[in-house]
Order: structure tokens, then sequence, then C-alpha cells
């Protein structure tokens, strides 16, 4: 369904607004006046329910897709309560209104749905059903009481928008497995994730000299304690190798100091990250000192280059935890903030509420894909036979909207049955064909073709199904084209397309999981060509 608007179910009033509603809704649908009537007071029946006996209710009106394009009015009451079982008469006369009620228990809410059929439903389009939703927004209020309400549901809205932005923020910092904190100007420790308690205690609450000479190995400590105080004072990133003390020994760690600037480009504390190297550091020594280990050289020097990419990846997860997604949470701060001063009520709405949505569902999007992109893990019991055929027409129907709307034409070969992980193969091609339909100014065309190969690359060398999606949009210069699998790069400013950054790298993990490797061919507005190299065997 479609939802239109949404009206809470406390008092009278209420039920005043959801019988107008529902009858502007199904006059806008075309519906003769004792359909309207019909199909509004058997709305406001269940309503009545709602506010006399219900709890936590509230009713959404909305359209609904059916097959062969057609269409039609529908009314859903959320409720805690059975409402059924409360007013059997009232519930009896909405069915004889309506002659369409049902009703369904869904995690412990009652949910009883309402339809009614939409004559001549082709000429409801989406955007008449945008144009729809934006008239309810600018709807008339009731009585002052109404604008009152409406304002305050607003705030409402906003602050659990807020505190579910600070408690996914909370949640991702405490997965990254190295210490993130944040500091005031004068050292104090303002936030910091679950690692900073459970490696240095609950007494560590200032990054200052004489604590930072306990925590670290005296031949490192002063170089810290410098370091810091160059950040302060000429406002640059400090970055350095110590060791810090873990329980009653020391391990290495590479600690990072940055300082965190607001809007206007002032600093307003200090970010600092610590990340455990040591493993790297034995590795290092183990090459410079052991001179029996020079057959296994090469190996170990595989691993020390797999860790420093590690390295370089938890150092981007950090700044983005502690930087990128403190940006809007800031911003919805600040706002909420501006909007208690002395603004009337118009002005807030007009002036801070979107910029506050706006931030508040960027901070949603980034930490969703920080969260994906860490959870790609590697079990050989995860691993099963996928048919990529089923996974491909999985993706096309969760686009199928996106392919109507640009009218995209997508040609499929008759693809492999590997041995993968389901829900990774999923997220390949749903972030490929995303791109395909985003990254285009023609009317999309798509191609997805199959093939087996024999690579004799050193480092890759073996044989594939090379699965290509090849399509017709903006494409990419050739120098660009190494950036794409770097997360959080984007190469295209947020306003004109949409996005963190984060689909082809997590794409590019995705294939390495699977033991294969990516190719990307593009030429600029000639589109281009992505290819997946997954193993044979």
């Amino acid at each position: 369904m479609k939802d239109v608007v949404s009206i809470r179910l406390d008092n009278e009033m209420d039920l005043i607004l959801a019988h107008k509603r529902a009858m502007k809704l199904s006059e806008l649908c075309g519906l003769i006046t004792s359909l309207q009537t019909r199909f509004a007071t058997a709305v406001s029946e269940i309503a009545r329910c709602s506010i006399a006996y219900g709890k936590n209710s509230y009713v959404v009106l909305g359209i609904n897709f059916l097959s062969g394009g057609k269409k039609e009015l529908k009314a859903v009451i959320y409720d805690d309560v059975n409402l059924a079982e409360c007013n059997p008469e009232a519930y009896a006369y909405a069915v004889r209104l309506s002659k369409s009620v049902s009703t369904e228990l869904i995690n412990g809410v009652y949910q009883i749905h309402l339809t009614l059929p939409v004559p001549y439903s082709g000429v409801i389009t989406e955007s008449r059903i945008t144009s729809f939703i934006e008239y309810f927004q600018r709807e008339t209020p009731l009585s002052p009481y109404d604008e009152l309400r409406k304002k305050n549901i607003q705030l409402i809205e906003l602050s659990e928008k807020l505190s579910e932005s600070e408690s996914n923020y909370k949640q991702l910092t405490d997965t990254i497995p190295m210490i993130v904190f944040s500091v005031s100007g004068s050292g104090v420790i303002t936030l910091a994730n679950k690692r900073l308690e459970q490696i240095l205690g609950r007494n560590f609450t200032a990054f200052n000299a004489a604590n930072l000479e306990k925590i670290f190995h005296i031949e490192e400590s002063q170089a810290i304690i410098k370091g810091w105080e160059a950040v302060q004072k000429r406002k640059v990133q400090f970055t350095s190798q110590a060791r810090l003390r873990v329980k009653e020994s020391y391990v290495w760690y590479m600690v990072s100091i940055m300082p965190n600037t607001d809007d206007r480009g002032d600093i307003s504390g200090y970010i600092i990250s610590m990340f455990d190297i040591n493993a790297q550091k034995i590795i290092e020594e183990t090459l410079k000192d052991n001179r029996e280990l020079k057959a296994t050289q090469e190996n170990l020097k595989a691993s020390n280059k797999e860790l420093s990419a590690k390295n370089r990846e938890l150092e981007q997860f950090a700044y983005i935890a502690s930087h990128d997604l403190q940006e809007p949470l800031r911003k919805i701060r600040n706002f909420t903030s501006l909007a208690e001063r002395n603004l009337t009520q118009d002005d807030k709405e007009k002036l801070y509420f979107p910029k506050i949505n706006a931030a508040a569902e960027r901070m949603s999007r980034l930490i969703k894909d920080v969260l994906n992109y860490s959870r790609l893990t590697v079990e050989t019991d995860m691993f099963v036979l996928v048919d990529l055929n089923e996974i491909l027409n999985d993706v096309i129907n969760d686009f199928e909207f996106l392919i109507k709307e640009k009218q995209a034409k997508i040609e499929t070969e008759n693809l492999p049955v590997i041995k993968g992980i389901p829900v990774q193969i999923s997220q390949l091609f749903y972030n490929i064909i995303g791109n395909s339909l985003k990254f285009v100014n023609l009317q999309p065309s798509i191609k997805i073709a199959s093939e087996i190969v024999d690579v004799s690359n050193k480092e890759v060398a073996g044989t594939y199904y090379k699965i290509s999606i090849s399509d017709n949009g903006i494409g990419i210069e050739q120098q660009h084209i190494d950036k794409l699998f770097i997360i959080f790069k984007r190469l295209h400013p947020q306003n004109v397309y949409e996005g963190t950054g984060i689909g082809l790298a997590l794409c590019k993990k995705i294939v390495q999981n699977h033991g294969g490797f990516m190719e990307i061919e593009s030429e600029p507005g000639r589109g281009t060509k992505v290819s997946a190299y997954l193993p044979l065997s």
C-alpha cells in the first residue's frame, strides 16, 4: 500500500479528522458521493471503537496496487486491542458499509483493513498519489487545537529520529574493533565507545599528559604528549605508533588525533582513535631479526600487506564513525536548539524541519551502509549452491517500480549455479543494477551476460564465471575507475546523484569473499560494464 495520510486516534477531534480525510481521499480518487460517505463512515465506526476501547491507536489511509493496473482505496486501523471483540455492533456495521473488512494480528498489533475498489484506477499514477500526499500536508487545520497537536507530533517525530540516530551511532562505534572517543578542547572525554572502558578502565576520563604517561610505554609516551600538544596548537592531524598498557603487558597501537570542526570550520573538539597493530609489529620484527624465515618472507609480506589494508580500512571507519556521522547529528542538534527560540510555528516548520529530516535521513543511510559493510564475513558453512537466475529475478522484482518509472530495458542470459553466500550475492547484483538505474540520463538499457573464462594473471590465475552487467549510463573517466572501490568515495555531488559511496566497495568485498575479483570498463557518455569473476570451483 502507498501511504497517503496518517491520523492518531486519541479523542473526538481525531475522529472528525479521520472522517474528513477519508471523505477527501475518496473524492480525490473519483468515487461518487454515496461511496465516499459509506467508506468514511466505516472508517469512523472503527476509529470510534479505537478511541473508546483501544490503545496506541492510529489509522493510515492510502492506495493499494493490484494486479492488472487496478487500484483500491484502503484504510488500516492499528491497535493493541482487538476492536471486533470490544464493540461487535460497531464492527458489524462497518462491515455492512464497506463490505470488505478483515482483521490480522501481526507482532502483537491488530490491523483492521477496509478496502474499496477505485473505478478508472488507471488515471491514478504515482505522481497523482504524490500530489494527494502534498495536499494533506498543506491541509488547513480543523482548529487551533489541531494545529498545535500537529506541531507537537512533528516535534515528537523529530525527537524520536534524533534518539534513533544517537542509538545507531552508539551501536556502530561499539561494533568497531578499535578505541574511538572524542574530547573537548581541554581533553575531557565527551563521547566514547565500549572498548575505551574495556581497555583503559572507567577512570580514564581525560586525555592529558598525566594520563598519557600512565597508559603508554615510557619510550613512546612523550611523543604522544608532544603530538597532542601540536594538534591543539597547529590544528593539524597527528598519527603515531605506541605501546599501550593492556592489563599487565604492552600492546602496539596506531594512535590518531584529529581536530573536529563544525559547519563554520571552527574546532569544537578532537577525535581520537586507537587500533591494535601488534600482529603487524610482530611480523615486522620477525622479518627484521630472524634470518631463518627468509624462505617464508614473501608469505609474511603478503600477510603484512593484508594487515595494512585492514588498518587503512579501520582508519576510514574511525573517521566516518567519528566525523561524517557526527556532522548530521550535530546539524540535528543545532536546528532543534534554534527551533526552541522565539520563532512562530510556521517559521520553525519552513526553516528547520526539512533540514532536520534531511540530516537524520542522511545519517540513517550512512549508518546502514557502514553496518552492512562491517558485517560482510566469510564462514565455510555459509556457502551453499546458489542459482544466480533466482537471485537476479528477486533483485529485478525489488526494482520493479523504478524500472517502470524509468522504462528501463533489462536483457538477461541464462546464469550459472555457483557455490556462494546467497545474501551477499543478492547485495552484489542489487548494488550494480541499482547504479545502472541511477547513473543514467537516457532510458536505461541493461544487459546481463555470463561466460566461462581462463585467467592467466599470476595473482588471480584460474577458471572463472565472468558475470557482466553493461549499461548505457553516464560513464566514468578512466583515471577515476580505481577510486570507485574506495569506501565512501563519491565522484558526483550528493545533490546530483544520491547515495553514500559505499556500493562498489561493498561489491568488491563480496567478490573477494568468494575468491574472485572485479573489473570495470567505462567511457564517459557511453556507459559502463561491471564484471564480477567468481571461481568455477
